[in-house]
């Protein structure tokens, strides 16, 4: 099986480096098409292949992905489209906003449909650690299988409905930037108190490290793993009002709200 990835920007460079940490392809069956010279050199120089030409990257791939900027889509849509094989290829689309039926209308050739997905990962799919939301658009659950599993191999996955990709994207492909604002703001705060810089940051990873796998061990809800720690009258539960005090629940949520707009 052959896999293609037109466009290596970040997410689409995201996406070939976990394609190649992981084994669901070899190297010699992945491939990546991008104008950028310097991008393509860093693939080759990885052991995929590398093109500059969209078309021979969908050619002969068994499941093309098409990871551009949303306002790119159509053009690269319609430049692959008559060398697409509607009926041995899987196309996936990875595009936050871009919608189903304007894929189809761009791919329409009168009689069939290409199997078409639209996937949202996140950046950490690089490190096999992305939250994946996939939605069939026309797809036999044979493709289904194929592209749950492929996504499986860099993370978790979940299947959707179209309409929830923006909220998807927001909690998850947004979220991980979230994530990274506490953790730089949580290591600002330890300098503060008296820790190196480097020191700060390895700190907060670790503890966030560890409160993620506590609560997949465990299967705890997060208020119940703060109420272990919550001492009363203690320096945890005055922390947590003091960050409550200034908006920390009302101003994630917010913020997620807002990117879901």
């Amino acid at each position: 099986m052959k896999i293609s990835i037109i466009g290596a920007g970040a997410m689409g460079g995201a996406m070939a480096e976990g394609l190649i940490r992981g084994d669901f392809f070899k190297n010699e069956d992945i491939c990546i098409a991008d104008p950028s010279r310097l991008s393509r050199d860093r693939f080759a120089d990885m052991g995929i292949t590398a093109t500059p030409s969209n078309q021979l990257a969908a050619q002969g791939a068994d499941i093309v992905c098409v990871v551009v900027k949303p306002w790119l889509v159509e053009n690269v849509l319609r430049g692959i489209k008559d060398v697409l094989d509607y009926k041995q290829q899987i196309l996936i689309v990875v595009a936050a906003g871009v919608g189903s039926d304007s894929i189809k209308s761009w791919l329409d050739n009168g009689d069939q449909m290409i199997p078409l997905f639209l996937v949202i990962p996140n950046i950490a799919i690089a490190q096999l650690e992305s939250m994946t939301f996939v939605t069939p658009v026309v797809a036999e659950q044979h493709h289904i299988d194929i592209v749950r599993n492929l996504f499986n191999k860099m993370g978790r996955t979940i299947l959707t409905e179209e309409s929830h990709l923006a909220a998807g994207t927001t909690l998850a492909s947004c979220g991980i930037a979230y994530a990274m604002r506490y953790i730089r703001a949580a290591a600002e705060g330890g300098v503060e108190l008296g820790f190196k810089a480097d020191e700060a940051k390895q700190i907060v990873m670790q503890t966030m490290k560890g409160a993620v796998t506590l609560l997949e061990t465990t299967g705890l809800h997060p208020e119940a793993a703060i109420d272990l720690v919550t001492t009363p009258g203690g320096v945890t539960i005055k922390g947590l009002n003091e960050m409550e005090h200034a908006g920390f629940t009302s101003a994630v949520i917010r913020g997620l709200k807002a990117g879901a707009k």
